[in-house]
């Protein structure tokens, strides 16, 4: 089949001629985290280079960009950047190809494996990163070009306990309903389970002014900065909560009148809350009782004040109801809806809000409707140009798709766009055997992450420098993208990308725009009405400077737009009567419990100079000689008990499994907890050793606790990702059954050079591996 030249795609390869600006700089914003800092990218004189700059007038970073922030150029210059498709032969090993074959292969198997085991045979993985046109367009792609209800995406792992929990509460979940420049006038912030410090710096000069609660089980630099530190068992925050709710109660900081006038449900919320006394609450916690009794009186103090949650809180087996607890005490304060105080969610990915708002999500339709609704699927339906029964209905979600692969009942084929599982999900060793076992993987990437190495078909789009669209930060603003570079040769956009297979798998090309404009506008049709509204949100407005958040509707012909809204529930709530809802929740034990043979807890995380799964930030190498290997946590008592020395390697085994870190032993952690960053591939892998037990209402998996073990590691770190994975289903090898040189990778966990060769440039990235790396170095501190 021929690839045709999509509609507007005058340059033949997903982008338009005309489409970069040819200006030297432009003003967009940071690639990685939920503020979305803004930057004025400016051009080098070498090939697809550029330089940044904070931009001064953007008042989430107001001039202050991160160490990722400040180094994201290096990576649209990567030396393995992706720059052309590439399938997997007969012998097992990628190897370049052209479009037209990388896509009309694709096409064939996805034809086939619809044909042979129905619609829902196929799946997709999307991811938090993505723009808000691209999550829309895949949401579109997956339900009506496929007709599959197996759609999920990554930010399920990140932030779904908070929407969830968020949602209940007040009708709405919009991770800060409030702009982030209103903390910068807190008196006190409370920061349950959250790292600003390390994660998204420039936060941290709007909490300056404010004395800081920092809940968490490490000392991070966050909690350095701290007025109070309480520092909890893993897996016992619930309990906390509870524990600040009794003390609020029974020492009479309840704000009546806010409850009695904009809730309901407290009576049933401190009838659980009455049997978590300060004392039993110390005794499962370890927090004493004094810092509780502190921690509340300087909540109830404060004339503005504020509850943030964070991935601490959320990435638990009970992370909804731990965020409810939360926003419990900040209902009985009354700050929820009230100028100057209130209760957020520091969402995490660089589209974590708007990802989850515009259908990538297995149960959700644009708009951030159900797509259960009745109603909703007639909207969106409307809007496609289909019978709302030709909508599927609700999927599995992230962790659940993933565990389902090539399984009789789950999906044969799985298309990636913007996601690592292999490194991000938990049990990732099963993870990886059941990416193995499918009969078509298909990974869209602009680098060779350790789930594209898997691939079948890898597909290289663009960078943010290189496409426009728009994004929506913590605060639910939605941000221009704007594109200041041509892609390389050969790289197409994700839109581009989706159209093509749309049309060969027969859909009708209008369908599927690869203008970001134009399925911008769509989106904005589809969402009309919902809790998202971006209906009155045009390219236009955001070039002009207008600051607009969500929900933002369209007025009719002849009103004055709408300003969009930055402030939520100042006059009600989201709920039909008005008011927000107390959360009726009970502390349960993490799934897993520390035990003899696993005797301490393991919590996971992110460091400063790294970001998710690392297969970017691993690329850039100020980042990587920052922090450049896996290292574990240990408190030094611990340690001498283990015989670990400081620099040393360690085994970190629990029941699923084993990875290999570097000590750093840390005074200042708990004795009964040890700390791994996530970021790492292969045998550095967090991720497997955590749990995959899931919230019941999120679906999250239980990240931050689980029981494990740690002792000397003897031997140097294997080099193989795919050593030990698929042993336990059986599937040799883990990535398609064989051994890492049968793939067109050499035993570095590069690209083999008769590929390096034959691909345009695709060499490898200078990033030391595991236990080969430079000697560890702090991570530079904010």
């Amino acid at each position: 089949m021929s690839d045709r030249t999509p509609p507007g795609d005058t340059a033949g390869n997903g982008a338009r001629a005309t489409g970069a600006t040819g200006a030297a700089t432009v003003r967009t914003h940071c690639p990685y985290c939920a503020l979305q800092c803004g930057t004025l990218l400016s051009r080098e004189d070498r090939p697809g280079g550029a330089e940044v700059r904070p931009d001064p007038d953007f008042p989430v970073n107001g001039g202050g960009l991160c160490q990722k922030g400040w180094t994201a150029p290096a990576l649209l210059t990567t030396p393995d950047r992706i720059r052309t498709p590439m399938v997997r032969d007969s012998g097992g090993t990628l190897r370049p190809t052209d479009w037209d074959t990388a896509l009309d292969t694709v096409a064939a198997g996805l034809a086939r494996i619809r044909a042979e085991h129905g619609a829902d045979a196929v799946g997709v993985f999307g991811g938090g990163g993505l723009t808000n046109e691209k999550a829309y367009l895949l949401g579109k792609f997956a339900r009506l070009a496929l007709g599959t209800s197996q759609i999920d995406y990554n930010g399920r792992f990140c932030m779904s306990s908070a929407a969830a929990a968020g949602n209940a509460a007040f009708g709405l979940d919009r991770g800060l309903p409030f702009p982030v420049t209103d903390l910068g006038a807190a008196e006190v912030i409370l920061l349950a389970g959250a790292n600003p410090g390390e994660t998204m710096p420039p936060l941290m000069r709007h909490l300056g002014a404010a004395r800081l609660i920092v809940i968490d089980p490490r000392r991070t630099p966050t909690a350095a900065r701290a007025a109070l530190h309480l520092q909890p068992r893993p897996g016992t925050d619930l309990a906390l909560a509870l524990g600040l709710m009794h003390v609020l109660v029974v020492e009479g900081h309840t704000d009546r009148t806010y409850v009695d006038q904009r809730t309901r449900g407290f009576d049933a919320a401190w009838k659980r809350a009455a049997s978590w006394w300060p004392e039993r609450v110390e005794k499962v916690t370890g927090v004493p009782v004094s810092d509780m009794r502190e921690a509340v009186r300087m909540l109830a103090d404060a004339r503005r004040a504020y509850v943030l949650t964070g991935r601490g809180a959320e990435q638990h087996s009970k992370g909804t109801d731990t965020v409810a607890a939360f926003i419990n005490l900040a209902l009985a304060l009354g700050l929820p809806g009230r100028e100057g105080s209130g209760y957020g969610c520091l969402t995490g990915q660089g589209n974590g809000q708007g990802g989850r708002e515009h259908g990538q999500k297995a149960d959700q339709l644009p708009g951030y409707r159900m797509i259960t609704d009745p109603a909703a699927r007639a909207h969106v339906a409307g809007v496609w140009g289909v019978d709302p029964e030709a909508i599927p209905g609700p999927g599995r979600s992230a962790y659940e798709l993933l565990s389902a692969l090539g399984t009789d009942t789950g999906p044969r084929a799985l298309l990636v766009f913007g996601a690592n599982p292999v490194v991000s999900a938990p049990r990732a060793d099963r993870v990886a055997a059941r990416m193995a076992s499918l009969d078509l993987l298909v990974v869209a990437d602009f680098v060779p992450s350790e789930t594209a190495r898997m691939a079948d078909v890898v597909l290289p789009v663009t960078q943010w420098a290189e496409e426009e669209g728009t994004m929506t930060n913590l605060e639910g603003r939605v941000l221009r993208r704007r594109r200041l570079l041509d892609p390389p040769p050969g790289a197409r956009s994700d839109l581009a990308v989706l159209h093509a297979l749309a049309t060969r798998l027969g859909d009708l090309p209008e369908r599927y725009p690869v203008e970001p404009r134009a399925v911008f506008e769509e989106l904005g049709r589809a969402s009309r009405g919902g809790g998202a509204d971006y209906s009155g949100i045009s390219y236009d407005r955001l070039d002009a400077g207008e600051a607009l958040h969500w929900p933002c509707p369209r007025t009719p012909e002849g009103e004055a737009a709408h300003p969009g809204t930055p402030r939520l529930f100042l006059d009600r709530f989201a709920h039909p009567d008005g008011r927000a809802r107390f959360a009726e929740v009970e502390h349960r034990p993490p799934a897993e419990e520390a035990h003899a043979e696993h005797p301490l807890y393991a919590t996971t995380g992110r460091v400063l100079a790294q970001y998710q799964s690392g297969a970017q930030t691993r690329r850039v190498p100020q980042l990587a000689a920052a922090a450049p290997e896996a290292h574990v946590e240990v408190h030094p008592d611990t340690a001498a008990r283990a015989g670990l020395t400081d620099g040393g390697h360690a085994r970190v085994s629990s029941a699923r499994g084993a990875t290999l870190a570097r000590v750093r032993l840390d005074p200042t952690l708990r004795a009964d907890t040890v700390f791994l960053p996530f970021h790492f591939p292969g045998a550095g892998r967090a991720n497997l050793l955590t749990n995959d037990a899931l919230d019941p209402r999120s679906r999250m998996p239980e990240f931050k606790v689980c029981a494990v073990r740690i002792e000397p590691a003897e031997l140097e770190f294997p080099e193989s990702d795919a050593e030990d994975d698929g042993a336990e289903d059986g599937v040799e090898g883990g990535i398609k059954g064989g051994t890492e040189a049968d793939f067109g990778i050499d035993s570095e966990g590069r690209f083999a050079q008769e590929f390096a060769d034959e691909a345009a440039g695709c060499v490898p990235a200078p990033v030391p591996g595991p236990g080969r790396g430079p000697a560890l170095r702090q991570d530079a501190r904010p």
